[in-house]
């Protein structure tokens, strides 16, 4: 039992260590709360969370499953992702060409959710992150109750640093301008292209 609260700790670590680095996917949740407000980019921060939190029970459960799965298709996943990635930037470039002042599309939040799950899924170099971390802590997080907390812990950790970044997202959307919406937007995705040739370039 004295295992538990430790295991929920290791899992909060993790989920802070997974989320805190400034990826393109952060790029992409700030710029959800600069056009579309906190309700659109929260609901982004939390398909993001509930990946980290897919791959965190896959990582306790089948560690080994996943290093095999993956052995020698890490290139592969890598060009992928940067296709996808880059596919993501060059429409979000294109949908800027609207006026400054235009409101942005309604878009449903349910949509957005599955739309980042489906873009944070694309990288399941995440699970292997997620499974050397639970190879190195062993016993504290086997069996079903402390990998169960485990996991809680990754969910809980990467959703609250995501909300910090949907938050942060919003409250400058709501306070700039038009025009430098757009151009945060323009190099806001810019950045995610450049993250896409950079994993191209890695594979």
């Amino acid at each position: 039992m004295a295992a538990d609260p430790d295991a929920f700790l290791a899992g909060a670590l993790a989920g802070i260590g997974v989320a805190l680095p400034l990826g393109a996917i952060s790029v992409l949740i700030l710029g959800e709360g600069l056009h579309r407000g906190w309700r659109s980019a929260a609901a982004a921060a939390t398909g993001v969370a509930l990946v980290d939190l897919g791959y965190a029970v896959v990582a306790v459960a089948a560690g080994t499953a996943v290093t095999a799965a993956l052995d020698g298709r890490t290139a592969a996943v890598r060009l992928v992702g940067a296709a996808v990635l880059a596919v993501v930037a060059l429409r979000g470039l294109w949908g800027l060409r609207r006026p400054a002042d235009a409101a942005p599309a309604e878009v449903p939040g349910h949509h957005v959710l599955l739309r980042f799950v489906g873009l944070t899924a694309v990288n399941p170099l995440t699970a292997v992150y997620f499974v050397v971390l639970t190879a190195g802590l062993g016993d504290a997080v086997a069996g079903l109750s402390a990998g169960g907390r485990f996991a809680l812990g990754v969910f809980l950790a990467s959703w609250a640093w995501q909300l910090v970044i949907a938050t942060a997202g919003a409250l400058a959307g709501a306070r700039l301008p038009g025009w430098a919406r757009t151009a945060t937007g323009v190099v806001g995705y810019l950045v995610v292209l450049g993250y896409a040739v950079r994993l191209a370039l890695s594979a």
